[in-house]
């Protein structure tokens, strides 16, 4: 059966001849598949060996004996032996092939990654550097406005400077929403013990509201159709006298709101939210839905000539008490800052 001297290797089986696969702890999430693939190889040389192992024993016994002098294969047997190992092989050059692309796909993934990770992260230091250095990250410090697109209590803007005690003020500002029902609060000024020193807010169907000192006036405003608005409001202690403003155009006047009385220094405004108490319990139904910009305070009542070149853009006129400025504003839960349209661009919006 075979010729003398063929011998056929016994078990136990010899140790793997890929010494880069040794028995190892569980390998990391991100390459078991591979490690699978790489035993699978190994698994196919262990089937080879067993084949050879199994056909040595099976013609020994056919065969009678160990050493047979000037015996061959027969040839039948010799083409199935062909083939089989044929087919192992494809087999075996089958598995490498899935073994490389999976190192390739794996690197590919893994550089990707990385690249991602660095982009980011110079991005981040980037933003860090310029905020080291006073910069604004758009064309000029005023030139961006807040998104609050999400009515919830957590969304919201804060302005850093506080105000100082005011006998009068004018207020100003862009402001774009199609939030339903009410825009909710655009601006609000709390100071302890007074939560509603400043509020303006449209809440459910109710009007728009100026509140001072939580005392109220209702203003014939109408912004809640997803366009751009400039709105002022001016009022002055003596007589609790006001005016409210959109776009250019004096919309209503009045007086007796809280009148002679002064606002207090020290508070904090917010943007976007109603303050129940200093710089917080927010209250979701009342918060503003849409995009600010363009928020400026003065200690005066701006003349009306002076409120139409605001808003027709012919004026760039910031707040002598609060500017409207990059480094002023900081944003929270999820509300950004974004550039803004140009004036021109929010007039066409009109």
């Amino acid at each position: 059966c075979f010729r003398e001297g063929t011998s056929f290797p016994s078990s136990p089986l010899p140790p793997s001849p890929l010494p880069f696969l040794p028995p190892a702890p569980p390998a990391p999430a991100f390459v078991s598949s591979l490690s699978l693939k790489m035993r699978a190889v190994w698994n196919f040389e262990r089937k080879i060996f067993n084949y050879f192992s199994s056909l040595g024993s099976t013609l020994f016994k056919k065969c009678g004996h160990s050493n047979v002098s000037n015996a061959g294969l027969p040839g039948d047997f010799r083409e199935v032996l062909q083939q089989r190992l044929g087919e192992l092989e494809r087999q075996l050059l089958r598995k490498v092939a899935e073994l490389e692309d999976e190192k390739s796909l794996l690197h590919n993934e893994t550089s990707a990654h990385r690249q991602k990770t660095e982009s980011t992260l110079n991005a981040l230091l980037q933003r860090v550097t310029e905020l080291e250095r006073g910069n604004s990250a758009f064309k000029s410090p005023d030139a961006f406005k807040v998104s609050l697109p999400l009515r919830t209590n957590y969304l919201y803007g804060k302005i850093k400077k506080t105000l100082p005690e005011l006998y009068a003020f004018t207020i100003c500002l862009w402001l774009r929403s199609s939030a339903s029902p009410g825009i909710g609060t655009p601006f609000s000024y709390a100071v302890p013990g007074q939560a509603n020193e400043i509020v303006l807010i449209e809440w459910g169907n109710n009007p728009i509201e100026l509140l001072i000192n939580d005392k109220v006036a209702q203003l014939p405003l109408f912004v809640s159709d997803g366009k751009w608005h400039h709105i002022c409001v001016t009022w002055t202690t003596r007589d609790g006298m006001w005016e409210a403003f959109q776009d250019g155009e004096k919309l209503g006047t009045g007086e007796n709101l809280a009148p002679w009385h002064p606002i207090k220094p020290g508070g904090v405004l917010i943007l976007g939210q109603e303050q129940d108490t200093v710089g917080g319990r927010f209250d979701a139904t009342q918060a503003f839905v849409g995009e600010l910009s363009q928020f400026n305070i003065w200690d005066r009542v701006l003349r009306a000539q002076e409120i139409v070149n605001i808003a027709n853009c012919s004026t760039n006129m910031p707040g002598n008490i609060i500017p409207w400025v990059d480094n002023n504003v900081d944003v929270f839960g999820g509300a950004s800052k974004w550039p803004v349209e140009t004036c021109e661009e929010r007039l066409l919006d009109l």
